[in-house]
């Protein structure tokens, strides 16, 4: 059982930016983790932060809770110009995965949006809530990696059929993002070879969700195209962000040199993606159960007190 003081606790952790970003990630899905309105609340507190990639990230375990009390909160950010692209990209999204109904008028007003990152994913969030309809409000079947995709894997899988459907860019943005997750699901050297070649084409949005892919499918064959992605000072930080996270996730000695040699990057948001990737190296790496680990680290025992030397030594 979890009390409400815990839960203030972790919160306060996550909006707490004297605290490391890896701490507050850990706090961030730790409440994701948890759920319910307190999580919500304070979830939605963090988005004054001036951290691109954490409230990207806020967004998009807000989505991942798929509860429709998180939906004017990121209507409000889908709103503000103020924010970064990617930040309201992922609310977008976000949006999306709640799937009310009621979303869907506010998700067609940004269909059009100047922000291409913003318009596209809003087309997809309007063909996946349309999708939702079609099937009688019937929810999407859950797949192998028990995260709420923007699109529905495609029911295909033949790999090079799929490879052939993801890297055709005359295909509608919503059928390619279809081809891959079906690929992630398949899984796979040749799956995961194919999804690599999704790194070099199409928009910086569907390049940058090719990452979290790779990410999820843990393949140590994407190492080399992540981290040539991540190299690349011309691609998009949040492309180049997405390769990090992925690369922290294989947990593979040559992503962990990738991971290091970007760790001083100009971009901010590359630089904090590669400061939480190596946090979650180690956690891959390691021993340890879970990553959300804000509940266990709050109810850990403090540590003995310093004994002194030993006498007998």
């Amino acid at each position: 059982m979890v009390t409400e003081q815990e839960v203030e606790a972790i919160g306060r952790s996550l909006v707490d930016p004297q605290q490391p970003l890896q701490a507050r990630f850990r706090a961030l899905f730790t409440l994701r983790g948890l759920g319910g309105p307190a999580a919500i609340a304070w979830i939605s507190r963090a988005f004054d932060d001036d951290s691109a990639l954490l409230k990207h990230e806020l967004a998009y375990c807000l989505g991942q809770l798929q509860d429709p009390r998180a939906v004017p909160v990121l209507v409000d950010v889908l709103r503000d110009t103020r924010q970064e692209p990617m930040v309201r990209h992922e609310a977008g999204e976000a949006l999306g995965a709640i799937g009310s109904p009621e979303v869907l008028e506010v998700l067609k007003e940004f269909e059009a949006d100047p922000v291409v990152e913003v318009a596209e994913t809003c087309q997809l969030a309007v063909r996946r809530l349309e999708w939702l309809q079609q099937r009688g409000g019937a929810p999407a079947p859950e797949g192998p990696y028990l995260s709420v995709d923007p699109a529905p894997p495609a029911e295909e899988r033949d790999v090079g059929r799929l490879r052939a459907a993801l890297l055709d860019e005359a295909r509608p943005l919503f059928d390619r993002y279809r081809a891959m997750f079906a690929l992630r699901d398949t899984g796979g050297e040749e799956a995961a070879l194919a999804l690599a070649e999704g790194l070099r084409c199409g928009s910086a949005l569907f390049r940058h969700e090719v990452g979290y892919v790779l990410g999820q499918l843990q393949h140590e064959a994407a190492v080399p195209a992540l981290a040539a992605a991540l190299a690349r000072r011309a691609e998009s930080p949040m492309v180049r962000h997405e390769c990090a996270e992925a690369l922290g996730a294989i947990a593979r000695p040559a992503c962990l040199a990738a991971l290091r040699a970007h760790a001083g990057d100009p971009e901010r948001v590359v630089r904090e993606s590669c400061a939480v990737a190596l946090d979650l190296y180690a956690h891959e790496s390691g021993a340890a159960f879970q990553y959300a680990d804000g509940l266990e680290r709050l109810r850990a025992p403090p540590p003995d007190p310093d004994p002194g030397p030993d006498p007998r030594i």
